[in-house]
């Protein structure tokens, strides 16, 4: 029994020094100097990574901005547009129908009917005006940046038809004014046969 135990003694030591060997043998080594700097470039990099998302959400915000006043640019340029075009009919209508309507050659059964023609063009821009205005004013009409400065593109495009129809109309009386002035001194001239 004593060799028994001694021999179990000896195994059991033997497993020991085999044993403690082999594992010691398969275990990395660490370097404390490189863990510390890698968690520093992980905190770093963690840092960074923050920064950078606050700096995507502050360029979205600016796109949007920028957005915003690119809209409302477009609607100051539509509105002054629009408003330069009316300046312009208004003074086409009370300048050069004055000379219409003061003119001998102009009889006065066509005068209701030129007044009409000029005034229906005028009522309609100063309708489109209203509700440029009511637009511009009134938030509470759900339309976007977008949705308002198409609309504003609409009227500035018609503002200038009814310039254009205006000046039309205004060169055809001018013109029927100088042809019946021409028609009146041929009927009035004096022959000397």
């Amino acid at each position: 029994m004593k060799s028994k135990l001694k021999k179990l003694m000896l195994s059991v030591a033997f497993l020991i020094l085999v044993s403690a060997t082999g594992t010691g043998q398969g275990m990395p080594v660490y370097d404390n100097t490189n863990f510390i700097s890698l968690a520093k470039s992980l905190i770093e990099s963690a840092k960074q990574t923050s920064q950078l998302l606050k700096t995507v959400q502050f360029l979205k915000t600016q796109k949007e901005n920028i957005e915003m006043v690119n809209n409302v640019v477009k609607q100051l340029k539509a509105v002054r547009e629009l408003t330069q075009n009316n300046q312009r009919l208004f003074d086409i209508v009370r300048n050069d129908l004055r000379t219409i309507l003061n003119s001998p050659y102009i009889k006065p059964e066509e005068i209701t009917r030129v007044s009409n023609s000029f005034n229906e063009i005028i009522e309609s821009s100063l309708e489109d005006l209203d509700y440029v205005s009511q637009i511009l004013s009134s938030y509470s009409l759900k339309m976007t940046d977008a949705e308002r400065a198409e609309i504003l593109k609409e009227k500035e495009l018609k503002s200038k038809e009814m310039v254009a129809e205006i000046e039309q109309k205004t060169k055809r009386y001018q013109d029927i004014i100088s042809f019946r002035e021409m028609q009146s001194k041929i009927n009035q001239r004096e022959t000397n046969y």
